[in-house]
């Protein structure tokens, strides 16, 4: 169903793939938006147990885009590393395919902001305080993922191979 990397050597591991969305703190999120146009945009999130989770306001183009269509795309640069004199850049990437949907349960929307509080906001006092002001005026939505690849560029592939 989904495409196959055809630079496979460039391919990294399922583990690091998602020790980079573990890691990284924002992505762009690619939706079916309106009049058929593509629209895209950039989200803080968390990533656990399979799953992407974010936060977004109770109405807007996020919202409508998702509800019409649960198919997404979401993309997480990890490097970029511009090499003028070499004409190319060192990066890292992952690009995970997967359908959205907007939690409804009020006990996993919870569980879901405590998940994004936690990675942004970790040990902070007041955290519970600021969850609960929140709640009412936003919603989590949630990514299984369905596909997941991450990339690096030939050089740093072949900078692995010669500290082999």
């Amino acid at each position: 169903m989904f495409r196959e990397m055809r630079r496979k050597r460039q391919l990294l591991p399922t583990e690091e793939s998602v020790a980079i969305l573990q890691r990284m703190t924002n992505g762009t999120l690619a939706l079916h938006g309106d009049d058929g146009y593509p629209y895209a945009v950039p989200v803080s999130y968390v990533y656990a147990e399979g799953k992407i989770y974010f936060h977004t306001a109770v109405k807007g183009h996020k919202v409508d885009a998702i509800r019409r269509d649960a198919k997404v795309s979401f993309c997480v640069v990890e490097q970029d590393d511009v090499k003028p004199a070499e004409f190319t850049t060192y990066f890292r990437s992952v690009i995970v395919f997967g359908k959205a949907r907007i939690l409804e349960d009020e006990g996993e929307k919870l569980s879901a902001l405590r998940l994004l509080a936690d990675k942004y906001s970790p040990g902070e006092a007041g955290l519970e305080a600021e969850i609960a002001k929140g709640f009412r005026h936003l919603l989590m939505v949630e990514i299984t993922v369905e596909h997941l690849t991450g990339k690096e560029a030939i050089e740093l592939v072949r900078g692995k191979k010669g500290r082999s």
